[in-house]
């Protein structure tokens, strides 16, 4: 009698939602020779649902962060890793939101909002046939932002804050897992600023997809991040991750305290000495 056949062993899942392992990126073929890099040695874990911010300098390689936790870019070296599957090309599951709205001026909120399902599979294919629920889905989204009574305007009749409530909607109505925000309140004023502040947490703390959020406004990423990661000069990399150990809820209050203003001081002081120092050492990411 033949001894009973053991199930193959599988390895356990990974606790990170975004793993970067010793990622470096290089725009083409000639600067990779010339060992010219536009980030490098970029280490970074992130657990689900957890919400991140990203600062530094301007030309760190922000955005170009961006683009490869997308799959927009691949890197040169390293490998990347969202929700424990390799990234080789364009993700669905991610939404994004940049700082210009970008609404098509031609259609109506509701139908800029609707945009990604009638472009995303497994929407797409459904999207006739499935339109009124569809749209429904989108109306309590704009409702839930504050545009109620405004689903039907077009993007000319909105203000600048309104398109941008309408720009996550729309980055979030096919429920995506993670959702990368770029700049995305930078062009307005500070009033509308933080009350977007508000419906993204609101957002955020109801749903719970992971974010990463690039900033260059360190009171928006102390406010709304879970761990803040600043990115030297370029060649950029992260040399300074905080966690951020301020109560949940936070509310627009907390900003005036001075456990707030100290973390925002010790942010813009890292940043500061980055301005007139050298890149840090290979690897090197203070707590």
């Amino acid at each position: 009698m033949s001894a009973p056949q053991k199930a193959p062993m599988t390895a356990p899942a990974s606790p990170w939602f975004v793993d970067f392992q010793d990622v470096w990126l290089a725009y083409n073929d000639e600067l990779l020779k010339q060992n010219h890099f536009a980030v490098e040695a970029i280490d970074l874990k992130v657990r689900k649902g957890e919400f991140i911010a990203i600062v530094g300098p301007s030309g760190c390689g922000k955005s170009t962060f961006m683009k490869l936790t997308t799959g927009l870019k691949m890197p040169s070296k390293g490998q990347i890793l969202i929700d424990n599957a390799p990234v080789t090309g364009p993700l669905k599951i991610s939404g994004m939101a940049f700082q210009a709205s970008s609404l098509l001026p031609w259609r109506t909120t509701v139908d800029n909002v609707l945009l990604p399902l009638e472009i995303v599979e497994p929407y797409r294919s459904n999207f006739k046939a499935k339109r009124k629920e569809y749209e429904e889905r989108a109306r309590k989204l704009l409702q839930k932002v504050g545009l109620g009574g405004y689903e039907d305007k077009f993007p000319w009749q909105l203000s600048g804050g309104m398109q941008q409530r309408a720009s996550i909607c729309r980055a979030l109505i096919h429920e995506p897992k993670m959702l990368l925000l770029d700049e995305p309140f930078g062009a307005l004023d500070a009033f509308t600023r933080e009350e977007l502040w508000c419906i993204l947490r609101d957002l955020w703390t109801e749903q719970q997809f992971n974010v990463i959020l690039v900033t260059h406004d360190l009171r928006e990423s102390v406010f709304l991040a879970d761990t803040v990661y600043v990115m030297s000069k370029s060649p950029g990399r992260f040399v300074v991750k905080r966690e951020i150990d301020l109560p949940r809820p936070r509310d627009l209050e907390i900003t005036y305290t001075k456990e707030f203003t100290d973390i925002v001081h010790e942010l813009r002081g890292h940043i500061g000495a980055m301005r007139s120092t050298a890149p840090a050492a290979s690897g090197a990411i203070t707590q």
